[in-house]
């Protein structure tokens, strides 16, 4: 759902704006800027650019459906900014989430939900949407264990579950905001 989203506001804005384009194939980024605003599309998502450390040992997640995404969408009126980023750990689930719900204090209350790997994400539609806590969806149970501290416009999410093969842990780390006036994204 993410890399639709992403998708659809990079080619909106790429169509829209004119341009000055740096495309770096190297690390598949692409940036865009110009007097309305900017659009930044790349791979280079990592757990800093979602404002967390990287688990200790950890590894990114690479299979052909798991290319970090780092998106930014800035304008006077409008920005939106999404990080995801996989990764592996041969350490059991139990360490990682006590890891990261300590490093997730420093934004907030931190929830832990019981949730389906189904990679759906909320919906903002305004601004007093965008203020609301996040909270648990569904009936709060599913073998993926998620850690969630911000609002529905301003959120860190990790979903953490064990690896297929039961060694280890694999999880994706979710940043997404969102603003309704000038700023950086």
């Amino acid at each position: 759902m993410f890399r639709h989203l992403a998708f659809a506001f990079a080619l909106s804005a790429a169509l829209a704006f004119p341009v000055f384009a740096q495309d770096s194939t190297q690390n598949k980024n692409l940036d865009i800027e110009s007097s309305i605003g900017d659009l930044h599309v790349g791979s280079d998502a990592d757990a800093l650019k979602a404002g967390l450390p990287l688990y200790p040992g950890a590894h990114p997640k690479h299979d052909e459906n798991n290319d970090p995404l780092n998106f930014g969408i800035s304008t006077q009126s409008f920005g939106l900014k999404l990080v995801v980023a996989k990764y592996e750990s041969n350490d059991a689930p139990a360490k990682v989430i006590d890891f990261y719900r300590d490093k997730m204090k420093k934004y907030g209350k931190v929830l832990e939900c019981h949730g389906l790997n189904d990679n759906s994400g909320s919906h903002v539609d305004d601004d007093q949407e965008a203020n609301k806590p996040l909270k648990c969806e569904g009936d709060n149970s599913g073998p993926v264990r998620e850690l969630k501290v911000g609002t529905e416009g301003n959120a860190r999410v990790i979903a953490i579950e064990p690896q297929e093969n039961a060694t280890g842990t694999s999880f994706t780390i979710v940043y997404w905001h969102r603003h309704t006036k000038s700023g950086d994204i």
